[in-house]
């Protein structure tokens, strides 16, 4: 994807600055939203675009990033809200939603509350609410954070987002994770890692009508593979897990854009 296809835009809306990311030229409008993480999207736009770039023939897409101020008490339902008072003053109406871990906890309470925002939804490596393993998990960040403890964070995440295999592959690469992280980062970070905890669709889940594909990782060591198997469940909708992968499956599968972009085209 070359960097001049690729354009990065801030929305100016009444409860403050959301950031995006565009890139393709297709026809159709796909909305993706990215789990939670210290890297902002702004900074990420070549990267993004490299990582979906097979959607980008067909679509519009747009990667939006949370709002630039997070206040206190923030939910995921705000961060819902939020996205789609952007998606309509883009007038982004009936687009293909992927959300990815937190993402996906936004695109559902999208599709619960507008409903017309979405034609098509895709929910990877996600949790319809908070459980036992997910608490634990996001709770460990909230408080290594807190204590300023940067390396014992970024390896606590990395452990339990990637597989040994592909740990073990990159292990050169990773320490160098740890120093991009910075310590001013932390407050936002936590302020989102909390809005994790507040996530509770599941009893809502039945209001979401639109066609949806949930797909995950049995080795997900963040929110499970249980947690996709309920939303399946709840919906009625179809659910394919990767055997050997994790809560970065959407990374590590190569198959992965390839199966949700084939969703959206049934």
């Amino acid at each position: 994807m070359q960097r001049n296809q690729v354009k990065t835009s801030t929305l100016q809306l009444e409860q403050g600055q959301i950031d995006y990311v565009r890139f393709g030229k297709g026809d159709r409008t796909l909305v993706l939203i990215p789990g939670l993480s210290f890297n902002r999207v702004k900074g990420f736009a070549l990267p993004l675009a490299g990582m979906y770039r097979l959607f980008a023939k067909a679509y519009a897409v747009y990667v939006f990033d949370k709002r630039a101020d997070i206040p206190d008490g923030y939910t995921i339902r705000d961060m819902a809200n939020d996205l789609a008072l952007a998606m309509r003053q883009l007038r982004l109406c009936g687009a293909d939603v992927l959300g990815v871990s937190q993402g996906g906890m936004i695109a559902q309470y999208l599709a619960i509350d507008h409903p017309q925002l979405v034609r098509r939804l895709a929910l990877g490596v996600t949790a319809p609410r908070k459980n036992a393993v997910m608490e634990e998990a996001v709770s460990g960040w909230i408080a290594m954070a807190q204590a300023g403890e940067r390396k014992a964070l970024v390896a606590d995440m990395l452990e339990k987002t990637y597989s040994d295999a592909y740990r073990k592959r990159y292990r050169l690469l990773m320490p160098l994770l740890s120093r991009m992280v910075k310590k001013r980062d932390f407050e936002r970070f936590i302020a989102l890692a909390r809005a994790c905890l507040t996530c509770n669709a599941y009893p809502e889940l039945y209001k979401i009508t639109c066609p949806t594909f949930v797909i995950g990782g049995k080795q997900d060591k963040i929110v499970t593979a249980e947690a996709s198997e309920e939303i399946a469940a709840a919906l009625g909708c179809e659910l394919y897990l990767y055997d050997a992968l994790g809560h970065a499956a959407y990374e590590e599968a190569g198959d992965f854009n390839e199966r949700v972009y084939c969703f959206f085209a049934e």
